[in-house]
């Protein structure tokens, strides 16, 4: 006698991951001028997001909205499917955590006392340092492999250092939502590397969702699940990186021309430029 299998159950709403940020028809201006215009966008949980286009065509003004350091002059941003100015500040700090361009401290901070700064969301006028807070601090910078500089002052750190640093900052959050925005700047491509294979095990190891403003295409390549590319304040492409990063969306994204072959560590694209698009 034979037995029939039972056939794989389809796939329900329930089995999609869900969208953990959301923008709806977003405008974002500085002053009179608007930088970002009428974009939607999906931010799908348990996955890299890394954003990507010209200079000047409204990534990290995006982010900086998805991280509601800055309101909209038009749209919503949606936090777990909330409108992200309506949560209570302290609640949004203890579901997201954002990393900005080009982070400043003051002179003489240590890594331990920068660290400690991403724990003050946890913190209530009763309840101040507490072992937990101890803890978590001492875990990010276990993370980054930072333990033993606690004591070193920021200053003295190189620069891929230094990005582990605040990178640790916002893991002692302890959210599972991370926004970075061009984490990888001003650092060799040893250091690059090293930033973001963190933030690969980061993912891989915790489940986060995490968003990068990256420069280097070939290094979104690699490291993204899905690549968002903006061109003049509005999403030209968004899926994966096979699909985004084709000879054509180049084109039309950065006026590249570009030859796009198959990376051989990754199996991923690789592209090589050309030159600039002749229109």
């Amino acid at each position: 006698m034979t037995t029939q299998k039972t056939p794989p159950a389809p796939a329900t709403a329930s089995d999609t991951p869900p969208t953990r940020l959301g923008a709806r028809g977003l405008t974002l201006a500085y002053d009179e001028r608007a930088i970002v215009d009428g974009l939607d966008t999906d931010i799908v949980g348990g996955t890299v997001t890394c954003v990507i286009g010209p200079n000047g065509c409204g990534k990290s003004t995006l982010l900086r909205a998805l991280g509601r350091l800055m309101r909209p002059r038009a749209g919503v941003v949606e936090l777990d499917g909330r409108d992200i100015h309506q949560v209570p500040t302290r609640e949004v700090a203890q579901v997201l955590g954002v990393l900005p361009q080009q982070p400043t401290a003051p002179e003489g901070l240590t890594v331990a006392d920068l660290v400690a700064r991403g724990r003050h969301p946890s913190q209530r006028w009763y309840r101040q340092w507490s072992g937990d807070d101890h803890q978590a601090v001492s875990a990010a910078l276990e993370q980054t492999g930072l333990l033993e500089f606690a004591d070193t002052p920021l200053q003295e750190l190189s620069g891929g250092q230094r990005q582990r640093a605040w990178i640790s900052m916002v893991l002692a959050q302890g959210t599972d939502l991370l926004l970075l925005d061009e984490p990888t700047t001003f650092l060799d491509l040893v250091h690059q590397v090293d930033v973001l294979d963190l933030v690969r095990d980061l993912h891989q190891q915790g489940g986060r969702t995490i968003v990068m403003v990256l420069h280097d295409l070939n290094l979104a390549a690699r490291y993204a699940d899905t690549i968002i590319t903006m061109r003049d304040g509005r999403v030209v492409a968004s899926g994966t990186p096979a699909e985004v990063l084709t000879p054509e969306l180049l084109r039309e994204a950065f006026d590249l021309d570009a030859v796009v072959t198959e990376d051989p560590v990754s199996g991923g694209p690789l592209i090589v430029p050309v030159g600039r698009a002749r229109h």
